[in-house]
């Protein structure tokens, strides 16, 4: 054997006898604490064999033998999941606190991202200023309102892209499109509109070419499983590569990032700050803290990771839910038909769907509603992080405890949903059930303090593109796939969306 060969073996050695011993003085320290019950795992990989392609149904499954709230070890982490809305009410009604800190993966830890994140910032002064900005300011419902037209030339260029795909002589013989990928990029620029007032997805853009790439880069590497953050010990191994990886292509989106931060500040300087514009970005570079406990201004490097987390945070989720959104009224012909006709009352034939209308159209509602339920976008959420030794339900949940609400299993808990796995809008008309964090049985946003800041665009935004897409085109499965057998399996990844991608056919309903 080779002496390089030797090292390696040499080194996985030390990798497992060190884990054993970590592992046994995790036991003996905690042997007097009462955990949650859980399945017994493997020495040193724990219950990371349990887990599966789909974890999030894997957990759901053990719900009947172990209870509503489970123990894991994933690797060295200890991990607590709640499968049912009265552990998440607990949780989030009189626990939020405690457990308000966040996993962090150990990818978006490059160019200090977690640090300047939103979504996975530590608690604290820095999290709450960004936070506040976003709800009272960047994503209030005066900005939203101000903002439709964007939105509508958004969706309608994306009409436009589906109308000429709809035309071709692959629709004609049955053959369907990939429809994720068009929500996609029609969210990618509207998310650029509203940050920076310029369209991004532009085929004569080089710079909004290279940013896409890089974007493209960052939420495909953050979605994939690492070693890593199950064994933390090994992230100066990085043993896939994965961190190597992300490092190159944070960097390259964080520069182009900057370059666009950089020339908004000369454009600011040229024309004396008289701009009728003022995007989120804007927003962003006129921030002024108090200077004690916030900063008093926000550093580019902050700004760069605010504009990056936007189109992180934005894009996979949406295009997502609507891919679920239409496989389920395609399986489902009497919903769709419901939906369908709902839009022609309300909106008729000779305009446009307009976000208006949305109050009017409670069935779409219902639909959007029905899709969250069973297809939640980050079905464990964004993970809490125990920020001290706690007492939950009786038990005793050690500091840095990685905790996964399991939202995808909440949403089909038996004990609160009639019939959990059938889709069913109307279960929604007439209730005041909705997802703004208040009714823990449907949580696909999050609930508590650190809920999803982005809801209030969410709601717009699908319903706009939803309800369009339903006016604008009549829709059909691609002719080389069976309804019967259509494959209803889920990929996680930054978002879960269909193991295999949705390929429908669009016809253009006469006037």
């Amino acid at each position: 054997m080779t002496e390089p060969a030797n090292s390696f073996f040499v080194l996985i050695s030390i990798v497992f006898v060190s884990t054993a011993l970590f592992v046994s003085l995790r036991r003996k320290k905690s042997g007097s604490r009462v955990l949650p019950p859980g399945p017994s795992g493997w020495p040193i990989f724990g219950n990371i064999f349990s887990l599966g392609t789909m974890p999030h149904r894997a957990l759901a499954g053990l719900r009947e033998k172990y209870g509503p709230m489970i123990w894991l070890r994933l690797g060295s982490i200890d991990t607590m999941v709640i499968l049912s809305s009265r552990v998440a009410a607990e949780f989030f009604k009189n626990q939020d606190l405690n457990f308000a800190d966040r996993t962090v993966i150990d990818v978006l830890r490059c160019w200090d991202y977690h640090e300047g994140s939103v979504a996975v910032a530590p608690y604290g002064a820095y999290w709450r200023v960004m936070r506040r900005l976003l709800t009272t300011d960047i994503l209030v419902a005066k900005r939203l309102n101000k903002t439709a037209p964007i939105r509508r030339k958004c969706v309608e260029n994306m009409l436009a892209w589906i109308g000429e795909a709809a035309s071709s002589d692959k629709a004609r013989v049955g053959e369907g499109i990939h429809l994720a990928r068009f929500v996609f990029l029609m969210n990618f620029n509207l998310l650029a509109n509203l940050m920076l007032s310029r369209d991004l997805f532009d085929p004569d853009s080089k710079t909004g070419s290279e940013f896409f790439t890089a974007m493209n880069g960052l939420m495909e590497l953050s979605g994939q499983p690492n070693v890593v953050d199950l064994f933390p010990w090994l992230r100066r191994l990085d043993p896939q590569g994965l961190r190597r990886k992300m490092d190159r292509e944070m960097g390259k989106a964080m520069s182009i990032a900057s370059e666009l931060v950089r020339e908004r500040i000369e454009e600011k300087k040229q024309n004396g700050g008289d701009d009728d514009r003022r995007d989120f970005l804007d927003v962003l570079l006129e921030f002024e803290g108090n200077g004690k406990d916030e900063p008093a201004k926000l550093s580019e490097k902050q700004i760069n990771t605010f504009i990056l987390e936007i189109f992180m945070a934005g894009t996979e989720t949406t295009s997502s839910t609507i891919e679920w959104a239409l496989t389920e009224l395609l399986l489902n012909p009497d919903s769709k038909v419901k939906v369908e006709a709902e839009l022609s009352l309300v909106v008729g034939s000779n305009r446009k769907v307009l976000e208006t209308d949305i109050d009017q159209l409670p069935y779409l509602q219902a639909v959007v509603k029905e899709t969250l339920r069973l297809h939640p976008p980050v079905p464990f959420l964004v993970p809490r992080r125990a920020t001290r030794d706690t007492i939950f339900m009786g038990y005793n949940i050690p500091k840095n405890t990685q905790v996964f609400v399991n939202a995808w299993a909440i949403g089909r808990d038996p004990d609160v949903w009639e019939d959990p796995m059938a889709f069913k809008p109307e279960r929604f008309i007439g209730s005041k059930l909705d997802y703004k964090g208040q009714h823990y049985e449907f949580i696909p946003f999050g609930a508590g303090r650190r809920m999803c800041a982005g809801l209030s665009l969410a709601h717009r935004v699908l319903h706009l593109a939803l309800g369009s897409l339903l006016h604008e085109f009549d829709w059909e499965f691609d002719g080389r796939i069976d309804p019967k057998t259509i494959d209803m399996r889920d990929r996680v990844g930054l978002a879960t969306r269909n193991y295999v991608p949705l390929l429908v056919v669009p016809k253009r309903r006469a006037a």
